[in-house]
């Protein structure tokens, strides 16, 4: 749904007449804003409000399951895995993540969603509201394109016509931001040669292109190192862990987040490379209810 909803989108949300609508604008009631004579009312405001109406008693909800789901990151993957934390994980891309962050489907999810004014916080405004979740910077990042040994000829998206590509998962961000790239330069994936399978993760794109199954593709410029492979940066973005509050404080996740701030990880960050740690741990969104 919009960010902005109209009359009717809010009557349809509130299951009332549009009439009833407007009455509840005019009042002040509901939260809204006017600009060029319409009316128009923030949808994570409107849930907010929502939730602050609630009455009657408080069901306790069942437990988180130990998942962080969403983008598959080397560093934090291997920082989820020495730190002893016992959290498990599910990798299929930030939309995926997001989704069974919603649903309850994970306790966490990593994220890296460009947007028009940053990174992760609307996309999760969007699917949450203003749910109790907090959202932590975990690094800034350097994409783009990975080529295999010996391609030559490529220097940008525009050079990817007729060539062999290997693709992501359409839930991962990364895909998203290379089909809006590809149209940008007046291409589409039926310009492309694609492999018939996606990589589901950073790691087997690059795979791929070292093994010579594909030329390019649309990676990290970490891993360009450790695979061999030849990088041209296009894209910073940021790298969050969007966390539900109620599993913040948890023994396990404090157990990563505590991880998070050791000279071992600060170490590793910088033997991968393409990685900016300053803004480790910065609070980029909190979740107003709950």
């Amino acid at each position: 749904m919009p960010e902005f909803l109209t009359t009717r989108e809010l009557a349809d949300l509130l299951r009332i007449g549009e009439r009833k609508a407007y009455d509840l604008a005019a009042s002040g009631e509901v939260p809204c804003v006017r600009a060029m004579g319409k009316l128009l009312f923030p949808r994570a405001e409107v849930i907010a409000w929502l939730n602050a109406s609630r009455s009657g008693p408080q069901v306790a909800e069942p437990p988180l399951p130990p998942i962080v789901a969403g983008s598959h990151d080397p560093l934090l993957d291997w920082a989820l895995r020495e730190s002893g934390s016992g959290l498990a994980t599910y990798y299929d891309g930030s939309f995926d993540g997001l989704g069974r962050l919603k649903d309850r489907d994970a306790q966490a999810a990593a994220l890296h969603i460009h947007e028009a004014d940053g990174f992760n916080t609307q996309s999760l405004r969007d699917t949450l509201g203003e749910a109790p979740v907090v959202l932590v910077e975990i690094a800034q990042r350097q994409r783009g394109l990975l080529l295999a040994p010996g391609t030559g000829g490529i220097s940008g998206f525009q050079d990817l016509k007729g060539r062999k590509v290997v693709l992501r998962q359409d839930s991962a961000a990364s895909q998203h931001l290379f089909d809006a790239q590809l149209s940008a330069s007046g291409l589409a994936r039926a310009d492309l040669s694609p492999l018939p399978d996606c990589a589901r993760t950073e790691e087997e794109l690059a795979t791929a292109l070292r093994d010579g199954k594909a030329e390019a593709g649309f990676g990290l410029g970490a891993l360009a190192g450790t695979f061999g492979l030849r990088f041209i940066p296009t894209h910073a973005e940021r790298l969050d862990l969007a966390i539900w509050r109620r599993a913040f404080f948890d023994p396990p996740m404090q157990k990563l987040l505590s991880f998070l701030q050791s000279d071992r990880f600060r170490t590793r960050a910088a033997e991968f490379g393409g990685y900016d740690i300053t803004g480790l741990g910065q609070i980029q969104h909190n979740g107003a209810s709950g």
